[in-house]
């Protein structure tokens, strides 16, 4: 998944912007170059995790050329509001509706992860972990 993707994506059900993501695993490609308008994203920047707005120069500060190296390859995308969480698998942010989920495939999925979590995420991890069985 790009980083850019967080620029639009928002909780299914609570329409929650943004959502806090948390990046277990990440491919980096070097050889990929940015020239184009900066900021690319227009609201958020998931790559140095801030609001564009808040950037004083968002030209100059923006992290583009940066940000267009790295794909999230395995992570969680989480709703501060509502609590669900979301896999990203193999690059691919799966935001499924709680009745269309595999509870055996996320679970399989916390469990692979649950160290990650609570190292990466401390003050999230309690919560998307006790989703497990």
């Amino acid at each position: 998944m790009k980083y850019r993707l967080m620029d639009i994506l928002a909780c299914p059900y609570d329409k929650t912007f943004p959502l806090t993501l948390v990046v277990f695993e990440e491919k980096t490609y070097p050889e990929r170059t940015y020239s184009g308008r900066v900021p690319f994203c227009e609201l958020y920047c998931s790559f140095r995790k801030m609001n564009i707005k808040d950037m004083s120069n968002p030209s100059q500060e923006a992290p583009c050329g940066e940000c267009i190296k790295h794909e999230v390859v395995n992570g969680i995308l989480y709703c501060p509001t509502c609590g669900r969480w979301y896999p990203i698998k193999d690059e691919i942010p799966i935001l499924l509706p709680d009745e269309l989920r595999n509870k055996k495939e996320d679970d399989e999925f916390l469990d692979k992860f649950k160290d990650k979590i609570r190292e990466l995420a401390p003050e999230i991890a309690s919560k998307i972990l006790k989703q497990a069985t």
